[in-house]
């Protein structure tokens, strides 16, 4: 039989195909890239998060590197400070020695006269000992600029020195600078002539021994100062306690004691050069110029002046010993240790 021929013109009878089949493709491609794009956000996660964890390691490591050449350098320094502080500690304190070239000898005493200075006792006995001792010292001079200091510390002084000028024979000359009072004149006198320049402050030759009394501010204050002594005397000095009659007397007794060797010491030293008067002995002080008029002083010099025309040896060997840097250290530290102490137990007073 012979199929029947369809006149495209005539409406089809036939329903078209359902447009099902593609819309279940789209749906297909939708959850796909859905699914696509949420494995691509997981992956970039992990990256972000190793990529932080890097940047925390590598920072960590950096500030390590840090740290350890910093403990480097720490421990290289205070090996170097140690190092210089162990050299400085055994290099020569003392000024040039053994020198056998004929020069003269110069011992500086600055500042104040005290044992934990540089114009203590042991420091200028310990130069005037190698100053001595050198053959190449035609004579030996006290370069004095000081305002004075402990009558006992100079006392020390000036005995090594007159000891030390008959052991050896060397002339002394003390050569002032700005002033030579007190305790300092106390050491001058030891030397067989004093130089001075005419500006120069000398004399003062007296003892003081000076302190605070805050009794009366305690009363004021309605505060009670609990000091317990054994012995009625032994807290005389103590600034918040009031001092007696008696205690005034025995403190004067002693300084004018002290006074007496002083001035024995200055008459010995000067002999016939002194023309003392009342005022001598007083404590007050002159210039270098009234100094040489009075005989507290020889005439008018200088260092140079010295050395050239009366030792007439020129060249000047500096013997003065001086802490070096590690002795320095140690006192400093001695002292700032040992501060506390001393204002917990109150200052005592000073004589000078």
């Amino acid at each position: 039989m012979n199929e029947p021929v369809t006149d495209p013109s005539e409406p089809s009878t036939e329903a078209p195909e359902p447009a099902q089949d593609q819309a279940p493709e789209q749906a297909m491609k939708t959850p796909k890239a859905a699914n696509k794009a949420a494995a691509t956000a997981m992956q970039d996660v992990p990256n972000w998060e190793r990529a932080t964890l890097e940047k925390l390691v590598f920072a960590s490591l950096h500030e390590q590197r840090l740290a350890r050449r910093w403990r480097s350098f720490v421990r290289l320094a205070w090996l170097l400070f140690f190092v210089t502080l162990g050299w400085l500690a055994f290099s020569e304190g003392v000024g040039t020695q053994n020198v056998t070239t004929p020069h003269t000898a110069v011992i500086e005493i600055k500042g104040e006269i005290a044992s934990d200075a540089e114009a203590s006792a042991e420091m200028v006995v310990a130069s005037a000992r190698a100053a001595f001792e050198d053959d190449g010292a035609q004579a030996v001079v006290l370069l004095i600029n000081s305002p004075g200091g402990s009558p006992v510390q100079a006392g020390i002084i000036n005995d090594e020195i007159k000891r030390l000028k008959e052991l050896h024979h060397k002339p002394v000359y003390a050569v002032v600078e700005e002033s030579a009072a007190s305790a300092a004149y106390y050491i001058a006198v030891a030397a067989d002539k004093i130089f001075v320049d005419k500006a120069s402050i000398v004399g003062s030759i007296g003892v003081l021994m000076d302190g605070f009394g805050f009794t009366g501010l305690m009363d004021k204050l309605g505060v009670e100062r609990r000091l317990m002594t054994a012995g009625e005397n032994k807290g005389f000095l103590d600034p918040f306690s009031p001092q007696t009659e008696t205690q005034r007397a025995f403190a004067q007794a002693m300084l004018d004691q002290i006074h007496q060797q002083f001035i024995a010491v200055v008459k010995e030293g000067r002999g016939d050069r002194l023309k003392a008067t009342p005022e001598t002995f007083s404590g007050l002080f002159w210039s270098g110029q009234q100094a040489v008029e009075i005989g507290l002083a020889d005439q008018l010099g200088s260092l140079d002046f010295v050395a050239r025309e009366v030792v007439k040896a020129e060249e000047i060997i500096d013997y003065t010993r001086r802490d070096n840097v590690a002795e320095r250290l140690v006192k400093r530290f001695g002292v700032a240790m040992g501060a506390g102490a001393m204002s917990a137990l109150g200052a005592s007073a000073a004589l000078r």
